[in-house]
């Protein structure tokens, strides 16, 4: 059975939290700060941080079985960012030498989108709704 909105178990199950498993928490909280602009909300420990998200938290945590590989084509994780003005932010981006996957602003249902990188290799979208 699929659940439809208004079902308990479909209310009892929506997204609360992004995890992001990364190999190195500093590297990955300088990334996420300096480069997209998060700010760090609470440290739990050495190795987990949660990051300023307005409702839904992004959390990074040090794992050692993170796997880093830039030239992987799958992520496991893709985070998608909303933008006012997605030419101003690519160009930001390409200011910090971000890797993109999609480097131009590109058609996509709700509206434009690019693709990138974090130093660890996951996938990260800016997306500008322009299609409601």
């Amino acid at each position: 059975m699929i659940p439809k909105e208004g079902d308990d178990y479909f209310m009892s199950n929506q997204v609360c939290v992004i995890g992001i498993y990364v190999p190195d928490i500093s590297k990955a909280i300088d990334f996420y700060t300096n480069t997209l602009g998060f700010e760090v909300y609470k440290q739990y420990g050495p190795k987990i941080v949660s990051l300023v998200h307005g409702e839904l938290p992004i959390v990074l945590e040090e794992n050692e079985n993170a796997i880093y590989n830039q030239d992987n084509k799958i992520s496991g994780v893709a985070l998608g960012l909303r933008t006012e003005d997605i030419f101003k932010t690519v160009q930001l981006l390409k200011e910090k030498e971000v890797k993109f996957i999609v480097d131009e602003p590109t058609d996509c249902p709700p509206g434009k989108f690019v693709s990138f990188r974090d130093p660890f290799g996951n996938v990260l979208e800016y997306i500008q709704f322009t299609n409601f």
